[in-house]
């Protein structure tokens, strides 16, 4: 699934990868001294840069949105196409028209789909946070896309400055700059509206970084910043978020009341009084928005829709929900078909170990891809390490956390982006010092694996006009970094846009084949449904249909077949539609 996911024929990108880091190890044994002046240039260069490091900081975040934009005529401004897209953008047109939520419309049966809730109100069933960048990026750019972009490159910063807190300056700025690379260049999370990772990953590195610093200098600064990573957490990734503040909270009180080196509680409660309220106020907030779009204070985003829909529950240790009547036959074919075969593997002693092997496997695939493994070899020493002994303290409470639920995709460990840097960091320092037989193998291994980040950062660029093969949709795009979407939304989008240019108002009615695949979901709306340009509706039995079209009277309706190739737009019509020309 990850090396050879499209049946068109052409080298995996991935598998280009693999190769380039076997042929790195060899060199490195082979050739350990190959070009070491010209690397040691080089790197006093970055190395000066990465010595001021505000300046560093900085650098990292304009080089990540700077880059995205310059190379939007090789990949542009990605279309929606898989389902959390669409709830995603259904929650920033909602924000950006200034409503928390939107009342349920008349005609709701036809507009269900997935990952949204349609009573007590129509939302997005996910927590808010992305929903929010995405209204900005819509309110102040134009585009929801823009608010993904600059979360992203803050995020690359966050973790740039993250690291300065745990490692050297320029192995910091080299963590920074390979998340500019695999992460804000090509992967799902910038590529795509959903998941929220990078918000995810900016609250913990925020969260992360501010930790030391606020214990060597006890500054009212870092304890905000602290508050604030902490509110991106509970309203993004919540679950993950905690796993995180856990042994934030722990190691903080451990210093609090053991350590020699605190300052006194009075000064403790002055410098942690304003960021305790912001925290507050966040979670308060975040009981009126669930109020606001659930019903009660107290029901979470997930929980409405997963209770209406779901079977699967999201933890192992959880039994399947009694079938809900579905209206929708691709919703079932998603719900029971998709969903609750992954979870009938988990949930069996036999599958546990290795769905949550795959899980592992998965998360690492989107993290170091093939090239960052290597470094890996020296992970007994990083373990003996002193440096960051704490962030590998936390990583036991993510494992377990991670396996007790059923699905894992990688912006769901989000939270612990710049710790996994700081480890694989970490590992790399100890690589570049490895001198098996006195030759400078890991130093030479080291600079290769860097130079290959760039090199194939510039290789995905132009993949397509090469005819390299990107992640395969859906499954696979979840894993590897090197994300293409492909012609995949391509159809939906120009259809739209024909629609869009049509003088009046459109229905489009939706019909799929027996064979359609439940991931590629076109009936989604925006959040005032009733006066959009063009409405998306399901087909359903023809009374149902007619009534559909009664009261959408002054729409031209339309027939769509996505699974037609190519998909096919017609007038829609039924034995009774005369009746509804005379309107």
């Amino acid at each position: 699934m990850i090396l050879v996911s499209n049946p068109e024929p052409g080298a995996s990108l991935m598998m280009v990868e693999g190769c380039l880091t076997a042929i790195a190890v060899a060199l490195a044994f082979c050739l350990p001294r190959l070009g070491a002046s010209s690397f040691t240039r080089i790197e006093n260069i970055f190395g000066k840069l990465a010595g001021r490091q505000p300046l560093a900081v900085i650098t990292v975040g304009l080089t990540a949105f700077l880059l995205r934009l310059v190379i939007l005529p090789l990949c542009p401004i990605p279309l929606p196409f898989i389902q959390d897209d669409f709830s995603f953008l259904l929650a920033g047109d909602t924000f950006a028209s200034g409503r928390l939520t939107n009342p349920t419309p008349a005609m709701w049966q036809h507009f269900e789909s997935f990952q949204l809730t349609m009573k007590p109100t129509y939302m997005s069933m996910y927590f808010p946070a992305q929903g929010l960048v995405l209204a900005a990026g819509k309110v102040i750019f134009g585009h929801p896309w823009f608010g993904i972009l600059c979360t992203t490159a803050l995020m690359c910063a966050a973790i740039c400055w993250m690291l300065q807190a745990w490692l050297p300056p320029t192995w910091a700025f080299l963590g920074g700059m390979i998340a500019v690379v695999r992460i804000a260049l090509f992967s799902y999370w910038i590529d795509t509206y959903s998941g929220g990772g990078a918000i995810a990953a900016l609250g913990g590195a925020l969260l992360l970084g501010a930790l030391p610093r606020f214990m060597k200098t006890t500054k009212l600064r870092y304890s905000l910043l602290m508050a604030i990573g902490v509110v991106l957490l509970a309203t993004s990734r919540p679950y993950e978020g905690i796993l995180l503040c856990v042994p934030v909270t722990i190691y903080l009180g451990w210093w609090i009341f053991f350590s020699s080196n605190r300052p006194p509680i009075r000064v403790l409660l002055l410098r942690t009084a304003v960021p305790a309220a912001l925290v507050v106020a966040g979670l308060a907030w975040m009981g009126y928005y669930n109020y606001r779009a659930f019903g009660s204070p107290l029901t979470p985003p997930y929980k409405v829709d997963r209770a209406t829909y779901a079977v699967t529950p999201y933890y192992v240790w959880q039994s399947p929900r009694p079938e809900p009547v579905y209206r929708h036959k691709v919703m079932r074919e998603f719900y029971v078909g998709v969903e609750l075969g992954t979870f009938s593997k988990i949930h069996s002693w036999t599958g546990f170990v290795p769905q949550n092997i795959f899980k592992c496997a998965r998360g690492m695939v989107f993290y170091s891809g093939v090239l960052l493994l290597p470094p890996l070899v020296m992970l007994r020493r990083v373990l003996a390490d002193r440096r960051i002994r704490f962030l590998l303290l936390c990583m036991p409470l993510l494992i377990a956390g991670m396996s007790t639920e059923t699905f894992l995709i990688p912006h769901y460990i989000a939270p612990f982006t710049a710790a996994f840097y700081a480890i694989g960091l970490q590992a790399m320092r100890h690589l570049r010092v490895w001198k098996p037989g006195g030759q400078p193998v890991g130093t030479m291994l080291v600079r290769l694996i860097v130079t290959l980040c760039v090199f194939l950062g510039v290789l995905r660029l132009f993949a397509e006009p090469l005819h390299f093969k990107l992640s395969g949709w859906p499954s696979a795009s979840w894993a590897s970094v090197w994300h293409g979407p492909g012609h995949i939304g391509v159809a939906r989008a120009q259809i739209e846009s024909e629609l869009e240019h049509l003088p009046g108002k459109q229905l489009v009615i939706v019909r799929y084949s027996a064979d359609h695949n439940s991931f590629d979901e076109w009936v989604y709306n925006a959040a005032d449904i009733d006066n959009s340009k063009v409405i998306w509706a399901r087909e359903m039995s023809d009374k149902e249909n007619l009534e559909l079209m009664r009261y959408y009277k002054d729409r031209k309706v339309w027939l769509v077949q996505p699974d037609l190739q190519p998909a096919r737009l017609s007038p829609y019509s039924l034995p009774d539609a005369p009746t509804i020309a005379q309107r």
